[in-house]
């Protein structure tokens, strides 16, 4: 969040207030917030619990509200706690992290670039990710239980390494960035359907199924490194707030206010590809989260660049709402969650180039 962080003194007034901001006070430390920002948090938290509980509780074997909190309080019935520890509770955690790190991921490289398109999918790395994963599905046989995550990582950090090096010139330029991002990740989709062309059948379907973007299936396995890995980017994305204040100005505008411009901008884009790969290695490449939810909340909060904070709780709240609806719309079958974000993102993709269009032909 788009926080200024100033320690109370004597001096101050004991109601400071700002226009448009609401001063919070934990100790001796004070902030002054925006309050239109944290409404929206404040909702965007509500959201994403109540749908929380609401997937925890759905299902061919429905669970009361009461009896969930039951089993988490360590009671419940023996069946009770198998439906809702081993299989539904997973599912949700991972639902809402992938979701917190997509749109967080977003917020980054939207804020770095100084474009509203310059999102880890619409960069290619995420099909990165992909060509790691499916590579090691049809390549490589039996990977174990980590292979495919471990290989989706590799491949994101691969791609997000090669369109920095490609889109550096003495800086980055967010327009630059974002043709080579394309272009980068055109590539990798070839690579990806070249794979998948290869493949028996077997292994085809199991990879397609990757690549559409699922969180059937996940468990405590796909929950815990996740979890581990937000647990240590998140608090550096929010620290990195400061440089991003700067970054979002010009190269000129940034150095001239003491910003160590390489650094700062590696770090960012370090921080990003490492959270959208935390994500794709957990549940595959869900679309446009990451390049829809930091616009939504900038829209929402207000300001000048996406807000961390809240990006994070609206990604969480569409990932566990599309995942949940992805459970209702065709049941008793179940669709990819990904369709379902990409049946979201996709139009708002389009009105967003069409209006730079006609700003750019105005």
């Amino acid at each position: 969040m788009n926080d200024t962080l100033t320690r109370s003194t004597a001096a101050e007034p004991a109601g400071l207030a700002l226009p448009g901001r609401t001063v919070i006070r934990i100790g001796p430390v004070s902030a002054a917030v925006p309050a239109r920002g944290v409404a929206v948090t404040l909702v965007a938290l509500l959201g994403a619990v109540a749908l929380a509980v609401v997937s925890v509780c759905h299902g061919d074997f429905p669970i009361t509200p009461p009896a969930v909190w039951e089993v988490l309080t360590g009671g419940g019935t023996r069946i009770e706690r198998h439906i809702v520890l081993n299989l539904r509770l997973p599912r949700v955690l991972c639902a809402l992290l992938v979701g917190a790190a997509l749109a967080v991921a977003g917020a980054l490289t939207q804020t770095f670039a100084r474009n509203p398109l310059a999102s880890p999918d619409v960069l290619g790395v995420t099909n990165g990710a992909a060509v790691g994963a499916v590579a090691a599905i049809v390549l490589g046989g039996a990977v174990g239980a980590y292979g495919v995550p471990l290989a989706a990582l590799g491949g994101a950090a691969i791609s997000a390494t090669l369109i920095y090096l490609l889109a550096w010139r003495r800086g980055i330029d967010g327009y630059r960035l974002v043709l080579i991002g394309l272009g980068v990740g055109e590539i990798l989709g070839g690579i990806t359907s070249w794979l998948l062309i290869r493949a028996d059948l077997v292994d085809a379907t199991r990879a397609t199924i990757w690549i559409t973007g699922s969180l059937a299936g996940r468990e405590w396995a796909h929950v815990r490194p996740l979890a581990a890995a937000l647990a240590v980017l998140l608090p550096l994305a929010m620290a990195a707030s400061v440089a991003l204040r700067v970054l979002q100005f010009r190269e000129d505008t940034a150095r001239a206010l003491g910003l160590r411009l390489q650094s700062a901008q590696l770090l960012v884009v370090a921080l990003a590809a490492a959270l959208a790969a935390a994500a794709v290695a957990a549940a595959g490449p869900i679309e446009f989260v990451a390049f829809l939810v930091p616009q939504v909340a900038l829209r929402l909060c207000g300001g000048s660049r996406p807000p961390l904070l809240a990006s994070a709780l609206l990604g969480a709240l569409l990932v566990v709402g599309a995942d949940l609806a992805a459970q209702i719309v065709i049941a008793p079958k179940e669709l990819p969650v990904g369709l379902l974000t990409a049946m979201i993102g996709t139009p708002y993709l389009l009105w967003l180039l069409l209006r730079r269009s006609r700003r750019t032909s105005g």
